[in-house]
């Protein structure tokens, strides 16, 4: 049986970019030539292990051709070469400067960097030498990440898989899987718009899905692990995906199991949430029923509710583009009663919300602020003049500025109340 391939110019490397779909790659031409003319001169210089199996699979292919068609088997072949090499020589990159992928905006560069796509390309890189050999960064939106470095000595993977779907529905529910470099926002958005109940306090927070569950993000007294169903992670070590469950993840306070036992073991591909065709809101977190006040709201629809506190983010939060930051630095530190009731006699006014097992979680915010630092700035970084617990980045600074900014507020915030906060942020060395 035979299959005809449409021709497509050759540039570059003797193919162009997006010439590997198969409707569009022409592998006797092509290949023939890319082999002999100049990939395998590159391949000698910068890829050598290479050389020996793409000989070999010319080998297979290149006996005997026919015109413009090709026999099944050698067409499998041809493709496996194209994608190889489209890999080596336009996925993978050198030196790249991950200003544009930090929400922090400092300088860095990555010795490789990597943008995935799709599970295919995520299995040719863990097969890579370079992959063996070097360290790895999983880069999800880069919202939540500190730089502290100007060089990330190892290979930085950008989740870039797209796509969204309802894979199980029933009268009250809803199953909807999400590729991991789907944009958070943009799920919650649509989430919101179909009438699903279950994310919509999680609006705003800027990152992609993947990164959703290593960090268990929350807002507004909602958290990730409320909605989560289950994820599909790859095992970078076999290769093999692995289903969690909600109960495998072991969520906790801004973690789970991606950033401890297992953290630098998966990468997450894809994630399925349990939502609700109907549902209570959470109005009592923070200043939800305020703002809802007073704009005349007295009972929200869900839409009502998700801009609402998409207005309350965009109010209190800085606007990356214009001034560097990760949102909220500092987790809210969670205390026991009786240690809240000690701070509560000196600070009448302290806010606080009830935690499991009879603790109280205390606004990280309210304490740097009473500690004085709201506003605080120097020439490159400061604390938001709106939002205590936002650390920024104005411009020219380095990452071990704000580390350094960071740990004076702990410091300071300690000996003020007795309380150690710590940094929701991921840094990265």
């Amino acid at each position: 049986m035979e299959k005809q391939i449409k021709e497509q110019p050759c540039v570059i490397l003797g193919i162009k970019q997006r010439a590997f779909l198969e409707e569009e790659f022409h592998p006797v031409r092509q290949i023939r030539s890319l082999i002999h003319r100049r990939t395998l001169t590159l391949l000698t210089a910068h890829q050598q292990h290479l050389v020996p199996h793409l000989l070999q699979c010319e080998t297979r292919l290149i006996d005997p051709l026919v015109g413009d068609q090709i026999v099944d088997d050698r067409y499998d072949d041809a493709i496996h070469i194209a994608k190889v090499i489209f890999f080596y020589f336009c996925t993978m990159k050198k030196n790249v400067d991950l200003q544009p992928y930090n929400s922090f905006g400092f300088n860095a560069t990555a010795k490789y960097f990597v943008e995935i796509n799709n599970v295919d390309d995520l299995l040719q890189l863990i097969n890579t030498p370079e992959f063996k050999a070097e360290k790895h960064l999983i880069l999800s939106g880069g919202n939540n990440i500190l730089f502290t470095n100007n060089c990330f000595d190892g290979i930085v993977i950008l989740m870039n898989n797209k796509g969204i779907e309802i894979v199980h529905e029933d009268k009250g529910d809803v199953v909807v899987r999400a590729q991991a470099g789907e944009d958070w926002p943009e799920f919650v958005k649509q989430m919101v718009t179909k009438g699903f109940y279950g994310v919509e306090n999680l609006a705003h927070i800027p990152g992609k899905v993947g990164a959703a569950p290593v960090q268990n993000i929350g807002a507004y007294g909602m958290e990730l692990k409320d909605s989560f169903f289950q994820c599909h992670a790859l095992n970078l070590a076999t290769g093999k995906t692995r289903i969690f469950t909600n109960e495998a993840c072991d969520f906790g306070y801004r973690e789970s199991v991606f950033k401890h036992e297992l953290k630098g073991q998966y990468i997450i591909t894809s994630v399925d949430f349990l939502l609700h065709k109907q549902s209570e809101l959470k109005l009592e977190y923070g200043n939800i029923k305020t703002y809802l006040e007073q704009n005349g709201i007295a009972e929200p629809t869900l839409q009502q509710l998700h801009d609402a506190i998409c207005a309350i983010r965009d109010a209190k939060l800085p606007d990356v583009k214009q001034i560097g930051s990760a949102g909220s630095f500092f987790k809210n530190p969670v205390i026991s009663a009786e240690q809240f009731d000690a701070l509560q006699k000196q600070y009448p006014d302290i806010p606080h919300y009830p935690d499991a097992e009879g603790l109280v979680k205390v606004p990280a915010g309210w304490l740097i602020e009473q500690a004085g630092w709201k506003g605080w700035r120097d020439e490159h970084v400061g604390v938001y003049e709106k939002q205590a617990l936002v650390l920024v980045h104005y411009g020219g600074g380095k990452g071990e500025d704000i580390v350094s900014l960071s740990q004076r507020i702990q410091k300071s915030v300690e000996e003020k109340f007795g309380i150690q906060i710590s940094p929701e942020v991921n840094f990265v060395p």
